[in-house]
């Protein structure tokens, strides 16, 4: 047996997961699409009660899914994944009561490697100071 039994090799490549909301989308960066394993498809779950989202790796079949990274693009050429959906936007402010007409927020994931899912806990998000209205 090995002395090194047990341990993996960190990836400084991937970066620490986080969402940026703002009036123009949601951008998952690069550390999110490598955390979760650069998924085609992943389910958006919304938790109004407690004002997270997550998002869920899952199948092209899976019933509400929704293309999250193109599978002709390279694990290591992605930068971020950016949804601009106005249905999202409107709901995430309604949860939160975030007006991102004016304000951006930056909010940390957390892995939950067992459910091949990210959390976004939208109380701990931090503002990003205010946005152009051009």
């Amino acid at each position: 047996m090995s002395a090194l039994s047990g341990f993996w090799v960190f990836d400084f490549n991937e970066g620490f997961p986080y969402a940026s909301i703002t009036r123009n989308g949601i951008t998952f960066n690069k550390g999110v699409v490598l955390k979760l394993g650069s998924p085609a498809y992943v389910l958006l779950l919304v938790n109004p009660a407690t004002q997270q989202i997550a998002l869920q790796s899952c199948d092209k079949d899976t019933p509400r899914s929704v293309p999250f990274l193109k599978e002709d693009r390279k694990r290591r050429d992605v930068l971020s994944v950016r949804w601009n959906g106005k249905d999202l936007l409107n709901t995430i402010s309604e949860i939160t009561n975030w007006d991102l007409g004016k304000d951006a927020y930056r909010v940390d994931g957390k892995m939950l490697p067992e459910e091949h899912a990210m959390i976004f806990n939208l109380t701990d998000a931090v503002l990003l100071g205010e946005t152009s209205n051009k």
